[in-house]
């Protein structure tokens, strides 16, 4: 009999360890392995171009440069305003506070001013103190009264006190004097004035108040009162009966 031989090609296929790369066909060779090979082992695609998601990213990165530079630039010229603005702040701060300054020190100068006539007045009433007493005594007056108005029309005003009641926010109390002339609490006699300075209480006012005469006091008073018409009452009766 004859032997019957195995193509080369088979053994070799069989021969072939699992999982080896098949080698590729000859050139100009078609068939399916050579359409099967897989993606991205044969290096870059046919065209030559790099593949797509490479240049994508060089694409992300190249933009978000150019975002970053943008936002720094912006972040740079937001630094340079805020700085502009705290050294304009610091300095209308540091101009407020010595305007407020000149302004506490200098903010009697208009009183000040209109007290000059006053002082005025008062050196020419000493002047003439020896000339015409009754002269002096005028000139006071007039003095007074244009001392009043000034403070008046700076907002100095008196505090009500006689015949008023008493209130302890803007009167003290030094004295008391118990009187049916007036209802309890009532303020008879004022000492010493007080003021307001608009709307504020300046000073209080020295008062004298009146306290309501108690029970005992008037039947106290009563029987003084009683004993001299008893007594005369007596001394008639007695004359009477020595007549008799």
């Amino acid at each position: 009999m004859e032997e019957q031989k195995v193509p080369q090609n088979i053994e070799a296929e069989e021969t072939r360890p699992a999982g080896a790369v098949q080698e590729s066909p000859p050139a100009g060779e078609s068939g399916s392995e050579a359409r099967n090979t897989p993606a991205g082992q044969g290096g870059l695609p046919d065209d030559g171009q790099q593949p797509a998601g490479e240049s994508r990213e060089e694409v992300d990165v190249k933009e978000l440069e150019q975002r970053l530079a943008e936002q720094t630039a912006l972040a740079q010229d937001y630094f340079q305003r805020l700085a502009r603005m705290q050294a304009d702040f610091e300095n209308y701060r540091r101009r407020m506070n010595r305007e407020r300054e000149e302004w506490f020190k200098y903010a009697s100068q208009p009183l000040v001013a209109e007290l000059l006539s006053v002082l005025d007045n008062f050196e020419r009433a000493l002047a003439a103190r020896e000339e015409d007493p009754a002269r002096v005594v005028a000139g006071v007056e007039m003095i007074y009264r244009q001392l009043k108005e000034i403070l008046t029309k700076e907002g100095l005003s008196p505090v009500p006190a006689v015949n008023e009641p008493f209130d302890p926010a803007k009167h003290e109390a030094i004295m008391q004097e118990e009187t049916d002339a007036y209802p309890d609490n009532t303020i008879i006699e004022e000492l010493r004035r007080g003021y307001y300075f608009k709307d504020r209480l300046l000073r209080p006012a020295m008062v004298k108040v009146a306290r309501a005469v108690s029970v005992q006091e008037q039947q106290k008073e009563q029987n003084n009162h009683s004993k001299p018409e008893n007594e005369k009452e007596n001394k008639e009766n007695n004359q009477t009966s020595s007549v008799c």
